[in-house]
């Protein structure tokens, strides 16, 4: 598993492209038969993919639980949030199995012992994207559709940012500990997704950015507001951001992108403008 330390607004001036990628890009997220994991220790963070062709996988195939969280299993102090990208897909938590279509989520609480990932067809696997936050109590496991997700249509054509936010994880749809997590999807000819930037002081974000056409790329906007810097990011990739950051991003088309929070606070308008004006 891959471990990634906190940095502070002041040292990540001086950041390099190269040095601002090792720090907060994560890819190859999606390996045939294999689960993916990076633990950020910017509110402890864990983000995962797995991609079950041939075999069922153990969420925990590379993780050493006890050496990498003081724990048993994985999510005997944790949350999970499951949102599947690719083919229809099985999650079989403890003893119980949930199905998982396209674009359906999947929320696991604290105390869930075993997860086991499959597919329904090799020739088109599941792609289970996954984020873990520390949690302090169980909630109920759900299942929750994409119809069943909560929506919110912002932006327009004018401003290259039409989209649709679908909140899956979320207070209007489950109670969770802290995760949160949802995919927005962008109309075609907008680009740009979460203009006017902000920040969230009191809690931190990871986005996965996927559905980009072939040769395209997706252009994600980070550091503070007024000293920012960029990311490419191709398909199927994620990318880390702490509080202080902003996150924005601007692509070569439209594209979807799953975001995950977790922190003190879950509310959808707890943030700090910044005016468009005012960026840097």
């Amino acid at each position: 598993m891959d471990i990634r330390y906190s940095v502070n607004q002041r040292d990540f001036k001086r950041y390099t492209t190269e040095e601002t990628r090792k720090e907060f890009h994560i890819s190859n997220v999606f390996v045939a038969d294999d689960v993916s994991a990076v633990y950020s220790h910017v509110d402890r963070m864990v983000t995962m993919g797995a991609m079950p062709v041939t075999q069922t996988l153990d969420i925990e195939k590379n993780i050493d639980c006890w050496k990498n969280f003081g724990v048993h299993y994985l999510l005997e102090r944790r949350e999970l949030g499951i949102i599947n990208i690719g083919g229809k897909g099985t999650v079989k938590a403890d003893d119980t199995e949930y199905t998982l279509e396209n674009l359906n989520a999947l929320y696991l609480p604290m105390g869930t012992k075993k997860v086991l990932l499959s597919s329904a067809d090799s020739k088109n696997p599941a792609k289970f994207y996954m984020c873990s936050s520390p949690a302090h109590r169980p909630f109920p496991a759900k299942l929750i559709t994409k119809e069943q997700a909560n929506h919110k249509h912002l932006g327009s054509k004018e401003t290259a940012n039409e989209r649709t936010i679908n909140q899956f994880i979320h207070p209007a749809v489950l109670e969770t500990c802290q995760l949160s997590m949802g995919c927005t999807e962008l109309e075609p000819g907008s680009v740009w997704n979460t203009m006017p930037a902000h920040t969230h002081e009191r809690r931190m974000e990871v986005y996965l950015y996927f559905n980009i056409p072939e040769n395209n790329v997706v252009f994600h906007m980070m550091g503070e507001g007024q000293e920012t810097r960029h990311i490419v990011m191709q398909n199927e990739e994620a990318v880390i951001s702490p509080s202080w950051s902003i996150h924005s991003g601007c692509g070569t088309s439209n594209y979807t992108f799953i975001w995950a929070m977790a922190g003190e606070n879950r509310e959808f308008d707890d943030m700090d403008e910044i005016a468009i004006t005012d960026m840097r």
